[in-house]
């Protein structure tokens, strides 16, 4: 029995949802009581916010601003659309699957139909709304400092994203106005809560799907016979956080690469093969061969892309899992707009 991914954005309707009335009815709409402080309290665990309304835009977002909850919304969709077009045009806009989201609406005829064309997403009534902060889904354990900057970082990539739409040339002059600079150490004890929660949450960019508990990383982070590595990410508009880590097993020939995840926010920006190419130039000068396991999960065929653009090759094909080797002869050189230093 899979894992049921832990749910990364809430999504709200606005007219007897946020609010109780209709705003083209009556402008005079009131807050519903405790929406803010459920609204804060998701944002405070680092889970992601975005709204779902049949209104017009122009009318309703200076409402939300107004209620001092507009900072809150990525991505908003206020039009005339089909709720389900709209969540699923938030989610692909997040670049998030479409079983991390959850959706919350009054009206069961909406309710319904998001459930009819995106039965992957969770669907909640709004009559539910004070006790949705208790569901095991949206609870992740101890919150690290990531998690709460979580959506700071994400309006920053809306910032960095809106800036290329307007850059005049080509995406790698845009990439070298970036200023990217990327630092790959191990990882601390301060370091694990995040590491655990990106192997509970990534499930796109994880090479074999497998999940660690705080207990189990503290281990290997321990172990001599493991390199437990982190990656972090920074720009001219800010901080990406931790942005992939990797966990190598390691003996006197040969390492072998048990775990590689890449946070889906940066994918797009070509990092996706720096952390391994720290590893292949880590490897050579130990002398060791380099090796790697993936298995297949139902959305993970990026990494394994990412693994046969960096020069990978099967060695062996099981039905459970690949090891891939690389032969250390021509390592790819790191992107000419990233700078990367280890600690």
């Amino acid at each position: 029995m899979k894992n049921t991914p832990s749910i990364k954005c809430v999504i709200w309707d606005l007219d007897g949802t946020i609010w109780n009335g209709t705003l083209l009815e009556d402008r005079d709409v009131e807050l519903k009581p405790s929406v803010i402080d459920t609204i804060r309290a998701l944002d405070g665990r680092g889970i992601l916010q975005s709204v779902a309304s049949k209104n017009d835009h122009d009318v309703a977002w200076p409402v939300l601003e107004s209620m001092e909850l507009g900072q809150y919304f990525l991505h908003p969709q206020i039009n005339w659309s089909g709720k389900a077009d709209s969540v699923r045009a938030i989610g692909e806009r997040l670049g998030i699957g479409l079983d991390t989201l959850a959706f919350i609406d009054d009206r069961v005829e909406e309710r319904d139909e998001v459930h009819f064309f995106l039965p992957q997403v969770t669907v909640i009534d709004a009559a539910d709304i004070g006790s949705i902060l208790d569901l095991p889904r949206l609870q992740s354990g101890a919150v690290t400092s990531d998690a709460r900057a979580r959506r700071q970082m994400y309006q920053a990539d809306i910032a960095r994203t809106d800036a290329e739409e307007k850059f005049a040339g080509t995406r790698d002059a845009f990439l070298q106005t970036l200023g990217m600079q990327m630092v790959i150490s191990r990882a601390s004890t301060d370091d694990l809560r995040r590491v655990e929660e990106l192997t509970l949450r990534t499930n796109q960019l994880n090479t074999t799907g497998r999940t660690y508990s705080l207990e189990a990383l503290e281990a290997l982070a321990n172990s001599p016979d493991h390199l437990l590595l982190i990656a972090k990410l920074e720009d001219r508009h800010g901080s990406y956080g931790t942005i992939g880590l990797t966990l190598v097993e390691k003996n006197a020939t040969a390492w072998t690469i048990q775990l590689l995840i890449m946070s889906c926010r940066v994918i797009t920006r070509g990092v996706g093969t720096v952390l391994l190419g720290y590893l292949l130039r880590l490897a050579t000068a130990s002398g060791v061969r380099l090796r790697a396991d993936f298995v297949h999960t139902e959305r993970n065929r990026q990494m394994y892309m990412t693994y046969k653009f960096s020069g990978f090759h099967e060695q062996a094909n099981a039905a459970e899992s690949i090891v891939l080797e690389h032969d250390l002869r021509r390592i790819n050189p790191y992107p000419s707009y990233i700078s990367v230093t280890s600690e």
